[in-house]
């Protein structure tokens, strides 16, 4: 069984950086994309980034380009999402997600290309 634990969210100003991490069990992390989502208050979750499983290949949300950079360890099972000059409605839970096919060069912006969560971890941004 596959589990993935973020880490790092938290209370920020406006302006700030804040790092998320995932860290996933398992000896097959390096064979999967994986991709960050966030769900705001009221708000369906929505795709912010993702990576290929070689870490060769990143795609992001038009909202977040130029100040979000996802990035990966494979020797350490993790996953990172840097978020830099953070904005109040950057205000939401931020999921990790382990996409469901091994060793592919594309990315996937929807739920469906995913079969992995983890619990998802908070990120405030005030104003």
């Amino acid at each position: 069984q596959v589990q993935l634990v973020e880490s790092g969210g938290g209370l920020v100003q406006a302006g700030g950086p804040l790092r998320l991490s995932c860290a996933a069990s398992g000896r097959t992390f390096l064979r999967h994309g994986m991709g960050w989502f966030r769900q705001a208050p009221g708000k369906e979750r929505e795709f912010v980034a993702a990576i290929t499983w070689s870490g060769d290949n990143t795609y992001y949300a038009d909202f977040v380009k130029g100040r979000f950079t996802i990035s990966r360890d494979n020797a350490k099972n993790t996953v990172y999402l840097q978020m830099n000059r953070l904005k109040p409605e950057d205000t939401a839970v931020y999921y990790c997600a382990r996409g469901k096919v091994t060793y592919s060069n594309s990315y996937y912006y929807t739920e469906g290309g995913y079969n992995y969560w983890g619990q998802g971890t908070q990120v405030t941004v005030s104003s």
